[in-house]
Order: C-alpha cells, then structure tokens, then sequence
C-alpha cells in the first residue's frame, strides 16, 4: 500500500510514480504490511446420522474435506485446529491450532478412525447435537479466525443463532454434507426399510407418489431453511452431496468475494 511522506518520513520508499498520479498531490511512499497467519478451526458433527452413506458415510466425506482444507492452510501458513461434537463436546477429537504439512492428514485420519469405531453407535436423540454445538462454539467465542462449520444439520436449528451470535468475530462457512440416498428417495420397489440413525428405531415405509413428493418438498424445505437461518447473518452455507469438489469450493469463496 501507499503512505503519505509525513506519515511514514523515509525518503528511500519514495514512490515517484503514484506521486503522480495522486489525487491530492501528496509524496507518497511504499508501505510494505507483512501477512498474519489467520487461525483456521473446524467445527465437526460427529453424531451418529454422520455416519451414514451409501458409496461412503458423510462422516468419511467430512474427512476428505479436512485433509483438503489442511494442506490448503499450510500453503498459506494457517495454523488448523479442530473440534467436535455429537451429543457432547468430543474432547477425544480436539485439536488446538496448530501448523505443519501433516495436520489435515492427521486430523481427517482421527475423524475416520471414529467412524469405524463407532459405526453401530446410536444416541437417544438428535435434539443434544445444538445444545453442544454451543458448547463448543463457546470456547472460540470472541476470536477471530476463519470457522468452517460441518454437519447434516440434522438437528433442531433453534440453537443455531445462538451459536452464530458466539462467532460473531469470526468468518464462518457452514458445510452442509448430504448423501444422494436422502435428498432423493430411490427409484426402487414401493416398500423401503428404514432405519433412524440417531434413534436406531426401524419401519417400513412405502413409497408411494404423494410420499416421493413430501420427500423432495422436505429436502428442499431443510435447504431453504438453511440457507434463511445463515442468511439472516450475511452467510451462505456450502453443500456438499456424497463427495467433496474442491473445484465448487474454490467457486464458492470466488463468489463470496466478488
């Protein structure tokens, strides 16, 4: 950037160029500002409807995603931390900020050992996942850093606010990861065995016409309610469907900053 002379008095950064061609006909010198390291945390839902997938689970998608935005960070000298939740703060799988070439391998490596531990784990409700959403988002509550939010979202969103009000200072992208089987129903036979992720509870549902339609309507309900929660804060959700694309994720901050 441009300084005036009296402001920064050191004649050797003198630019005569933008002297010039400055509005008020100031000396102007070269002001050389060095980049600071912005702390990069991850926020991850690892509650059991994560666990879900049919090519892969979202959770292993959440992974990929991880490993991508580390080496991303060390490019640029970010430290990476994370943290994570389902129906409880998941201290097992806290990370403080840190640097290195190895943290996204490290930190995905963790979020796909969970899954395959804990696979056939179920909890009582999806209702607990806000309520420590804010938990943990009160331990960054105040900091400026840039805030990568991935979940399903398949929770209550009454919690969201208050979580987005504790990261008022920072730069927050939600992610939200689908599986093609739930935004679609199947193009099977009528009748389709289901079972909830959260609650283990199974029925049989058919399929008829006017239950296909719901579906959809419901899928497109959540997303718009998704993206009217965030945007009440000027934020626009990213969504990721059965695979992670860099290539859409480099659009998205393309697009955010234009």
């Amino acid at each position: 950037m441009h300084g005036r002379l009296f402001d920064y008095p050191d004649p050797r950064r003198l630019d005569l160029r933008a002297s010039v061609r400055a509005a008020r006909s100031e000396w102007l010198v070269r002001v050389h500002l060095q980049r600071a390291a912005v702390p990069v945390q991850v926020l991850v839902d690892v509650s059991a409807s994560m666990r879900f997938g049919t090519h892969q689970t979202k959770l292993e998608v959440a992974a990929d995603f991880v490993e991508a935005l580390g080496y991303s960070a060390y490019r640029v000298g970010d430290p990476l931390g994370m943290l994570a939740f389902d129906e409880r703060a998941r201290d097992d799988l806290f990370m403080p900020p840190r640097s290195g070439r190895g943290i996204g391998n490290l930190l995905a490596t963790m979020l796909r050992e969970n899954a395959r531990s804990s696979v056939n784990a179920v909890s009582s409700s999806g209702a607990g996942s806000g309520e420590a959403l804010r938990r943990v988002a009160s331990s960054i509550a105040g900091r400026q850093a840039l805030v990568f939010l991935v979940s399903d979202f398949h929770w209550p969103l009454t919690a969201l606010p208050a979580v987005l009000d504790l990261l008022v200072h920072a730069y927050v992208v939600p992610i939200v990861v689908w599986d093609a089987a739930e935004i679609a129903p199947p193009a099977g036979g009528p009748l389709l065995a289901v079972s909830d992720a959260e609650s283990g509870k199974q029925r049989s549902l058919w399929l008829s016409r006017s239950v296909r339609e719901r579906w959809r309507e419901g899928v497109a309900k959540r997303r718009a309610e998704l993206s009217a929660t965030f945007g009440k804060r000027a934020i626009q959700p990213f969504f990721i469907e059965s695979a992670f694309d860099p290539e859409a994720m480099s659009r998205y901050f393309l697009e955010a900053v234009a």
